[in-house]
């Protein structure tokens, strides 16, 4: 048995990754600086749960039995787990390598690329040819609340069968690593890297894939049809392979026409249709019929943390959101415009580097897309720890926002920030809290949600 161990364990990609090597039948092992300090215990419960053995993060995962140390990009030499492999002499690779590894183990791969909704389409692609007896492996970054019930970190599906479904990211290159059956392409904005080194890697990502799917609604995305065995998407644009159209929003929801015929979804949003296209055009190819396709997905639930209602108060509603590049800003607050009520934001940036390359596009999208009534604050800038230059902060970016005339505010920290939106929070409002790789965010909401008065 091979006895394996992740450092940064409760991470959603490790998590995953972890999981299915554990219903493998390997001896699993890690750590989470987040355990150590108290955060994320519904994982780590879930984790041991399922048998996988948590340690604090000292070094006391690793023995020199372990066979590997899996890490993520972002995890340095530093930290006591990779120092005891390197002086033990354990083998560390990286999460992408067992990402890659798996998913070339399957006979039909399914690798969902682009730079926003990934997480979404993975999990719809998933949950169509799950519940239509395909018996996928699915590996999302994502939990998916229609799997809530089953034993472990719902991020993953297991099944015995010869399709894989998984997220290639592009934020670390990772992309690179992947050669799927087919490789989908749901669009190209800016986001960690610029639009040009983007292109590129989609680009090569499709030419390696036996067939491609293309979103052609996205004006960077669309260039790709010229690449080989490519098949198209639209909520648009009726000469795509799969259009979807006549989209309207509903009380809980969004409904659109597909063949003559109207279906639903229990998502808001027009971009949750154009996910659903690319879905049914995905799973067709393997196929599933377009009609049943669309169909189950009327009974698809989503994934937290993308518009995701925690509850209503004194009809006050609070929202939690994983929006944090101008694409997914822009998305998620034209789809919560179609609803009445003020919108109050809470926008939380992630990284220093992100913020100084994509920061004045994120608060344009919130230009372009609030009223005079919304309200938009903003604490400093999440540091998840590791070398970085610290010399942009969210306060230049409210400063930013002031000067295109947005009610914007800056406070050091959340609970300062949550004081004053339950000062001002009133019936009918919308409380929205954005941000990316902090868990603590949907505990964040929580705490909301049980203090308006």
């Amino acid at each position: 048995m091979k006895k394996v161990s992740f450092c940064g364990i409760s991470g959603s990609g490790m998590s995953a990754l972890a999981q299915v090597l554990k219903s493998r039948g390997y001896d699993v092992s890690g750590s989470d600086r987040s355990f150590d300090q108290g955060k994320d215990e519904k994982n780590k419960k879930a984790l041991e749960e399922i048998g996988i053995k948590i340690f604090k993060q000292d070094g006391s995962a690793v023995n020199k039995n372990t066979d590997f140390l899996y890490i993520s990009t972002a995890v340095e030499d530093s930290i006591p787990d990779v120092k005891k492999a390197l002086q033990l002499g354990v083998k560390i690779k990286k999460r992408s390598d067992l990402l890659s590894e798996i998913f070339s183990g399957f006979k039909y791969g399914i690798a969902v690329g682009g730079t926003s909704g990934k997480t979404t389409l993975t999990a719809m692609i998933g949950f169509i040819l799950d519940r239509l007896g395909k018996k996928p492996t699915v590996i999302n970054g994502g939990l998916l609340k229609n799997y809530q019930k089953q034993k472990g970190i719902e991020n993953v599906i297991l099944n015995n069968g010869n399709i894989a479904v998984i997220e290639a990211d592009e934020s670390d290159g990772s992309i690179e690593k992947y050669n799927p059956y087919i490789a989908v392409v749901n669009n190209i904005t800016i986001d960690h890297k610029p639009i040009v080194e983007l292109k590129k890697l989609f680009s090569d990502f499709i030419n390696r894939a036996k067939f491609g799917i293309i979103n052609l609604d996205c004006e960077n995305s669309k260039e790709l049809i010229k690449n080989k065995n490519v098949k198209t998407f639209s909520i648009k644009n009726p000469k795509a392979d799969i259009y979807f159209s006549d989209i309207k929003p509903l009380k809980h929801g969004v409904s659109y026409k597909f063949m003559d015929k109207r279906f639903h979804l229990k998502l808001i949003g027009s971009f949750n249709v154009s996910n659903a296209a690319a879905a049914v055009l995905a799973t067709s190819m393997l196929g599933i019929n377009p009609k049943d396709a669309a169909l189950v997905l009327e009974k698809f639930s989503g994934t937290k943390r993308r518009l995701d209602v925690i509850g209503t108060k004194k009809s006050i509603t609070v929202i939690d959101d994983f929006a944090h590049n101008p694409d997914k800003v822009k998305a998620s607050m034209s789809a919560l415009r179609d609803y009445k009520g003020r919108l109050i934001v809470m926008f939380q940036p992630h990284g220093f580097s992100p913020m100084r390359m994509m920061g004045k596009e994120i608060i344009e999208s919130f230009h372009q897309t609030m009223n005079k009534n919304d309200v938009l604050f903003m604490p400093e800038i999440f540091y998840a720890g590791g070398s970085v230059k610290k010399d942009i902060s969210s306060k230049d970016l409210i400063e930013f926002a002031k000067s295109l005339n947005l009610n914007a505010f800056f406070y050091q920290t959340r609970d300062e920030i949550k004081k004053q939106i339950i000062k001002i929070a009133k019936k009918g409002d919308r409380i929205v809290i954005m941000g990316a790789r902090d868990n603590g965010l949907t505990d964040f909401c929580k705490s909301i949600l049980k203090e308006i008065k």
